[in-house]
């Protein structure tokens, strides 16, 4: 029963290590090039195999440079989402996971940065020490030479007494590689869970002095204080029959004193693509920013959510996607994140937020929306938008079967779900893979569901009229009450009705056991392949992603559950 495992988190387990095999293959490849290489024999000879460490990692730290930026390019994650023809099945459902692996590739960036430095460190002191009067031989006649003008030098620093910190410090290299290791330290530590929750503002300006870093990356390589001999040197210096005879280069023909030159820098080529990319996807983000947003209709929901309404020209998009918004009256930096529950075919788009931190708890009270009377119009605080992007949820409607769970206020992405569910079922000529939907809810407070009932009496009317009612189970639980809400339930108890949501199917008190709802399931659709799409807590997650596994079968004509997360 692996049949998820392989094809949902398996394949994410492929994509790790097809980077890490990536990864592993430029280093090796690269180290052995530079312990190998004829035009760096003499340059081995002063700093050994930390050449080669040097240069294999500068080489991975490019390529992870070059990864870093596409998966937090969300337009251009969203338009590979919409080409099906390019991106189908478990490949599609890797893209929720960028950020996941945006973290991986900065992990990796920051261990080939580590080695690196750490490999540069032992360098500047085997070059330092090769000018030592303990250096003897080829090691001493190396370090010396570039002392007369017909000589190009191999050791960058000149003379024993020079501060060999003060001297790197003045060159492109030294200034360049203290600036790319301090902004990759700020970056790093400031991207922490407990930072970001925090102060949203600090992770943002200090994830911006990415710019730093990029541009001291690309002009580091220009100080080519590593150096290697020339191609017309080795045609004219045979190093095995040279090296052994330093003492007469400067007078032996056969042996003429080896050219120099510091290898052409390679970083801006690495980056240049992702650089553009990112910088089209900022203009895009700005292009969107400037664009009015009209607020049509502002609802406080006595639950303590938000429902706001709002209209944007050449507005698109499709069931389960979100987009970001900003309040500048509250932070000209913070964009959230939030989940659109109208439905493509309305002619305005919304989204519910509840107060679950410092800037939703003051969005609230900028629109009213705690306790106090609504804003007019006219009075409201503006809001900028980008968006819409691609979410998991989007691919509900390619499954025969799609299992939705939803926790809290997790609910808001199958608004927008069932909502289009009930516009395409009013239209009778819209043909749908889809042909059942089974909908789980999990809240802690009864009041959470007022909001959202409405929403699906409309749909359960809707289906009844139709004569689809087979077509969606809902089954809602409530997992808190208190004695009063007890003693009111036995009071009202209705068999029609359900005494909470008004609704027809009953609401369970407590938590599912999800291994008979899966069970059910598998049992209800033998040889199908279910979408379970789920959008709140992480320890509900691991549960879920364990059923699919568990009730997947091994056989391929058997039931396949296939996990979705929702994520931002």
């Amino acid at each position: 029963m692996m049949g998820c495992w392989v094809l949902n988190e398996g394949l994410s387990i492929i994509l790790v290590l097809s980077w890490l095999g990536v990864n592993l293959y430029l280093f090796i490849d690269t180290f052995y090039w530079y312990e190998e290489e004829e035009s760096f024999h003499y340059t081995r000879v002063i700093l050994g195999s930390t050449l080669a460490w040097a240069r294999a990692s500068a080489l991975c730290l490019n390529f992870n440079c070059m990864l870093i930026l596409i998966p937090v390019s969300r337009n251009l994650i969203s338009f590979i989402r919409g080409t099906s023809i390019c991106c189908r099945g478990p490949w599609r459902r890797q893209l929720d996971k960028n950020l996941k692996f945006h973290k991986l590739v900065a992990y990796g960036i920051a261990v080939n940065a580590t080695i690196h430095v750490v490999a540069h460190f032992f360098n500047l002191e085997r070059y330092r020490w090769s000018q030592s009067k303990e250096a003897q031989g080829l090691l001493a006649a190396l370090s010396k030479l570039g002392s007369t003008p017909n000589e190009s030098y191999l050791n960058p620093i000149r003379t024993l007494p020079m501060n060999t910190t003060t001297e790197l410090l003045r060159t492109i290299a030294g200034v360049t590689g203290l600036v790319i290791s301090l902004a990759l330290v700020l970056i790093m530590t400031s991207s922490t869970e407990f930072i970001r929750q925090a102060s949203y503002e600090l992770f943002w300006c200090t994830h911006h002095v990415f710019i730093v870093f990029f541009l001291s990356l690309a002009i580091h390589g220009m100080g080519r204080i590593v150096r290697g001999q020339t191609q017309d040197s080795l045609s004219l210096h045979n190093i095995t029959f040279c090296r052994d005879r330093y003492a007469e280069w400067q007078t032996e023909a056969q042996c003429p004193v080896p050219q120099f030159s510091g290898k052409e820098p390679s970083a801006w080529k690495w980056i240049l693509g992702p650089v553009v990319l990112y910088a089209c996807e900022r203009i895009i983000r700005f292009w969107r920013f400037q664009q009015e947003v009209v607020i049509t209709k502002v609802v406080s929901h006595p639950s303590g959510v938000l429902e706001l309404h709002m209209k944007k020209r050449g507005f698109k998009m499709a069931p389960g996607q979100y987009i970001l918004v900003q309040c500048s009256a509250i932070s000209s930096l913070e964009w959230h994140p939030f989940t659109l529950t109208s439905a493509p075919q309305e002619d305005f788009f919304s989204v519910h937020i509840r107060a679950a931190g410092d800037w939703t708890a003051a969005l609230l009270e900028a629109f009213g929306a705690e306790g106090q009377a609504l804003q007019e119009p006219w009075r409201l605080p503006r809001l900028a938008v980008d968006g819409p992007f691609g979410a998991a949820l989007t691919d509900v409607f390619h499954y025969p079967v799609s299992v939705c769970i939803a926790a809290g206020i997790g609910v808001t992405p199958f608004a927008a779900l069932l909502k289009s569910i009930w516009y395409k079922c009013s239209e009778a000529q819209t043909p749908l893979k889809l042909s059942k939907v089974y909908f789980y809810w999990i809240c802690r407070d009864a009041r959470a569901f007022e909001w959202f009932a409405d929403l699906l009496l409309s749909l359960e009317t809707r289906m009844s009229e139709q004569g689809k009612t087979h077509f969606l189970s809902y089954h809602i639980f409530l997992t808190g009450w208190d004695e009063n809400q007890a003693v009111h339930i036995a009071l009202h108890w209705d068999e029609n009705t359900d005494v909470i949501t008004g609704l027809k199917q009953k609401t369970f008190y407590g938590r599912p056991n999800w291994n008979n709802e899966f069970k059910q399931i598998a049992y209800s659709h033998p040889s199908s392949s279910i979408g379970v799409f789920f959008c709140g807590p992480k320890a509900l997650s691991k549960t879920l992603q364990k059923m699919c596994r568990l009730y997947s079968s091994a056989d391929p004509r058997g039931v396949h559950f296939y996990y979705n997360k929702e994520s931002f």
